[in-house]
Formats: structure tokens, sequence, C-alpha cells
């Protein structure tokens, strides 16, 4: 997609700062090293994150403000550099701030391929948690429904030797991915639209759905019912730094 540089980006309240993950305590609480004192930070995803071990990588995080809460603040990002490394890519694995990132561009009409309309034009007419049928969807954007899903079980990216890995868990996106899309087929009436975006908050070549024990053909066919019955999925890559989150591409997702 050209023209995503001329997209005013989202921008943090405050700059994530860096630290380092010593552990994770647990699904939802990480120990990391910030400014040389072990702190706990709230984990926002609570399944993996890939098949890396979290232990020593380096991490952005976000410091909670206000009273009551019992983390020093939440982790962002983390990344497959050596905490000493000048240069870090940064994977973002915050899922409840997608929807943030996703509806900002939705407003500043980056992601009119996908959900119609002109690239770049500000829009007004983006609606949040909608009802389709019986399932709430996280948008209506003009007379299309959107649905956010950010995959982080499986990893597209190389890593490096120095990164500790766990082994691999059996993974079944592609019967759940398979099970939404049909779910979302189902619930819309003639004429109506939905799109499913997968969004990955680092760059991702092109999301693949995996499981082992699935026939491809089953799905490949599923998901052509799917389309036909007026359901895309689209993917969206965006770029995590301290300051704050840019949408660097978006590409039809191919079975």
């Amino acid at each position: 997609m050209s023209g995503c540089d001329s997209l005013p980006a989202f921008g943090f309240a405050e700059p994530l700062q860096e630290g380092i993950i010593i552990r994770r305590k647990s699904q939802f609480t990480m120990a990391v090293d910030f400014e040389g004192e072990e702190l706990a930070f709230h984990c926002p995803t609570t399944g993996r994150i890939g098949n890396i071990d979290v232990s020593g990588r380096p991490c952005l995080v976000s410091l909670a403000r206000g009273e009551g809460r019992k983390t020093a603040g939440t982790v962002e990002a983390v990344s497959l550099a050596r905490p000493g490394d000048a240069d870090k890519d940064w994977i973002g694995v915050n899922q409840n701030a997608a929807n943030r990132y996703v509806e900002h561009y939705l407003r500043c009409g980056g992601l009119a391929e996908a959900v119609g309309g002109a690239l770049g034009e500000p829009r007004d007419d983006v609606r949040r948690e909608v009802f389709l049928g019986e399932s709430k969807l996280d948008f209506l954007v003009g007379d299309t429904f959107l649905e956010v899903k950010t995959p982080l079980q499986h990893l597209q990216v190389e890593v490096p030797e120095w990164v500790r890995t766990k082994r691999s868990a059996p993974f079944s996106s592609t019967g759940r991915m398979q099970r939404h899309v049909g779910e979302l087929a189902k619930s819309l009436a003639d004429h109506q639209r939905a799109v499913l975006l997968i969004c990955c908050i680092y760059d991702n070549p092109g999301f693949q759905v995996v499981e082992r024990s699935t026939n491809y053909d089953e799905v490949k066919a599923a998901m052509d019912a799917s389309v036909e019955r007026g359901v895309a999925v689209w993917q969206a890559n965006f770029r995590i730094v301290p300051d704050g989150v840019t949408l660097q591409k978006v590409m039809p997702v191919r079975f």
C-alpha cells in the first residue's frame, strides 16, 4: 500500500520507556527491570508470544497513572534484539490497544482499501462495538462491519540464536479463523459486508494460517464460501516505537 507515510501517526500521551523483562510471573504480570529496579508490569496478552521465552528480552512499557493500579504499568512491546543493541525492532503485544490504533487509522482514512472510501480522507462514520446478529463486533464503518484480531501465538519473524525458545504448542488458529469467518458470514444479511482485520504490530510479511490437523482444501472451501457471502480478510501491519504507532502496510489475506 502506498501513501501510509502521509497519514498522521497515533501518538502516545507519554513516550514509552525501555526495560528488560526478568520473567513472566503469571498470565497477567511480568517482572521487569526498570531503571535498575524490579517492578511488576501488566502483561496485556494472556496467551503465548510466539514460541519465545520473554525472559531477558527488552521491552517498551507505559507507566501507570492514578491511584489503585496494582502494577507499575503495562508492557506494550518486546524486542528480539539484545538489550545493549542501539537499534531495536519492536513487536507490539498489547492486544487491547490494537483497536485504538485501528480506530485512529479508520478515522483518518488509512484503511480505505479494506473498508472502502478514499485513502487519507477523514471520515466520521466510525462506530465502536456494534451488534451483528447475536455477535458484538469491534466497528461499523459506513455499512461495513469490522472485527479486529491480533494474533501473537504464531509470530512470523526470524528468531536470533541468542533468544531462548520454548517447544511449540499445538496451534489452532486455522480452526478458530474458519469458525469466526463462518459466523460472520452467517450473520450477514443480503448485500451486507464484513471485514476480518488481522492486526500485526510488527513487520509481518503475510499472515499465514497454520494448523497441522486441518485439511487445507476444506479450509479454503469454507473461506471461499464466506467471501461469497460478503466477508473479506485483510491484514494491517503497524510499527510501534516509543513515540507512537504508524501504519505500514494494508493487504488482503490469501488462503
